[in-house]
C-alpha cells in the first residue's frame, strides 16, 4: 500500500535571521527565522537584549543560514559552543530563543500547534497562578531589583498587583478569587534582602514582610495558595529564619530561597521550610536540573523556556523531573512569546503542576505587541488550534521609532533594516 503524500515542505532552508527590540521594552528581544518556503518562526528571550542581539548576528546566524529548520536537535547540538553552555548567560538565552522559533516553524510546517508537535497534549487546560507584578515591573534594562519594580503614583490599569500585595494583599486576594485564580506569588522580603545583601533581616522588617501573608489568610483563609519568591537573594541563616517565620501561614512553595550555585545549601535550607522548594528559573539545560533533582529536596522544577535552552531542553527536563516524581511549573514573567510557548509546553508535559502568568501583562502591554494570547478563564489557561506557537508580532512594531531591527542573510551580517 503506498504511503500518503508528505505535507512537509521539501528541502526547506533557513534564508535569514532577524532580531527586533524596542526601547520601551528594553529587556526583550525577538528572533525571527525566515525560510525559503515562506514559513517563519518567532522566538523571544529576556534580559541582556543587546548582548543577545550581538551573539545572534555575530555567532549564530552563519550557523543557521542554509540549514533545514526542522532538524531542531542537530541545530541545537551545533549551537552549543566551547563556552557559555553551563549557565543561563547570553549564549543560552540566544539559543533558547532560536529553539523556540524553530519549534514555531515545525508546528507551522505540519499545520499543528506546538503542544501537539511536541508529542500531543496531556491536558486541555492548565491551572494558573498570578505573579503579583504591576504593568511596569522589570520594564527597563536594569537588573531584577527593587528599583525596577515600576512602582509610582501613575496607575496604568486595574491590576497594579505589586503595589497591592505590599499594601492591600487582602483586597488583592479577593480580586484574584473573583477571577477563579487560586494561587498568587509575592516577594515582600526583597527590600530587606537588598539592604543587608541577604545577610540579615531585622525584627521590624520581618514583621512588615509577613503582613501580606497575615492579611491574605485573614481575608480568604485557605482558599488561596501563596507562593513565596525569594529571588535567590538570601544567605542561608537568614533564609532559614524567614522559612520558620512563614510556617504559620502555610505557604505553597518557597522559590529560590538561596542562590542555586550551592545545592548543598538548598539541602540545609529544606528542613526549616514547611513549604515545597521550587527551583529554578535560573538553571539552564538538563544537567543543572539533574543536580537539583538529585538533592532529594526538590518539590517543583521551575524552568524558563527562554533561559533553559528552549522547548527542546524543557521537554528533557520535564521527563527527568517526572522520573523523580517531581512536577514542573514553567516560569513566565517575561514577554508574550515566551508566555505563549510556555502554555504550549504546559499543555503538553504530563507532569505540569501549574503555569505562571501575570494578569497585568496579558491584559496590558502584551496586547500592544502580539496578535494572540492564551485564554485565561476561571483560573485555567487554554489555547486555540493555531499552528506553531499561535502568535505573531503586530506589524506596526517593526516601524516604531524605538525599534532596532537587524538582519543577517547570505549577503549581510547584522545590518539594520
Amino acid at each position: 500500500m503506498p504511503s500518503p503524500p508528505s505535507t512537509r515542505p521539501p528541502h526547506m532552508k533557513i534564508t535569514a535571521v532577524e532580531t527586533l527590540r524596542l526601547g520601551e521594552f528594553a529587556n526583550i528581544i525577538w528572533i525571527l527565522i525566515r525560510t525559503d518556503e515562506g514559513i517563519s518562526g518567532l522566538g523571544e528571550t529576556f534580559m541582556g537584549a543587546a548582548a543577545v542581539e550581538a551573539y545572534i548576528h555575530e555567532t549564530v546566524a552563519s550557523k543557521l543560514i542554509g540549514r533545514d529548520p526542522l532538524q531542531i536537535e542537530a541545530i541545537n547540538r551545533d549551537l552549543i559552543g566551547y563556552l557559555g553552555w553551563r549557565g543561563a548567560g547570553v549564549e543560552t538565552r540566544g539559543n533558547s530563543a532560536i529553539d523556540i522559533a524553530l519549534w514555531d516553524i515545525f508546528g507551522k510546517a505540519l499545520g499543528i500547534p506546538v503542544s501537539i508537535a511536541l508529542g500531543g497534549k496531556s491536558h486541555d487546560t492548565v491551572r494558573t497562578y498570578n505573579t503579583c507584578a504591576g504593568y511596569r515591573y522589570v520594564r527597563d534594562a536594569r537588573a531584577q531589583a527593587v528599583e525596577n519594580w515600576g512602582l509610582g503614583p501613575q496607575k496604568s490599569g486595574p491590576y497594579e498587583d505589586l503595589d497591592a500585595f505590599l499594601n492591600s494583599a487582602d483586597d488583592l486576594a479577593h480580586s484574584l478569587l473573583e477571577q477563579g485564580i487560586t494561587g498568587m506569588k509575592i516577594w515582600p522580603f526583597d527590600i530587606a534582602a537588598e539592604r543587608t545583601h541577604g545577610l540579615d533581616i531585622s525584627p521590624r522588617e520581618l514583621r512588615e514582610a509577613l503582613l501580606p501573608f497575615e492579611k491574605i489568610r485573614k481575608a480568604v483563609g485557605d482558599k488561596m495558595d501563596i507562593m513565596v519568591e525569594f529571588h535567590s537573594l538570601w544567605q542561608l541563616p537568614a533564609a532559614q529564619r524567614i522559612a520558620r517565620a512563614l510556617t504559620e501561614y502555610d505557604t505553597y512553595w518557597h522559590e529560590d530561597p538561596v542562590r542555586m550555585d550551592s545545592l548543598e545549601t538548598l539541602k540545609a535550607y529544606a528542613p526549616h521550610s514547611r513549604a515545597m522548594i521550587c527551583a529554578s528559573e535560573t538553571l539552564a539545560y538538563p544537567h543543572a536540573f539533574r543536580d537539583y533533582l538529585a538533592t532529594g529536596v526538590a518539590g517543583v522544577a521551575m524552568l524558563d523556556l527562554s533561559w533553559c535552552g528552549g522547548l527542546s531542553e524543557a521537554r528533557k527536563i520535564a521527563g527527568m523531573a517526572e522520573a523523580h516524581h517531581v512536577p514542573v511549573a514553567p516560569h513566565d514573567c517575561t514577554g508574550p512569546v515566551v508566555f505563549m510557548a510556555s502554555c504550549q509546553f504546559s499543555l503538553h508535559a504530563r507532569n505540569t503542576l501549574i503555569q505562571e502568568s501575570v494578569r497585568a501583562f496579558y491584559t496590558g502591554w502584551y496586547t500592544e505587541l502580539v496578535t494572540n494570547l492564551p485564554k485565561v478563564e476561571n483560573g485555567q489557561i487554554s489555547l486555540d488550534d493555531t499552528p506553531g506557537l499561535g502568535v505573531e508580532l503586530l506589524p506596526h512594531i517593526f516601524t516604531r521609532k524605538d525599534a532596532i531591527h537587524k538582519l543577517s542573510d547570505v549577503t549581510r551580517r547584522g545590518e539594520p533594516i
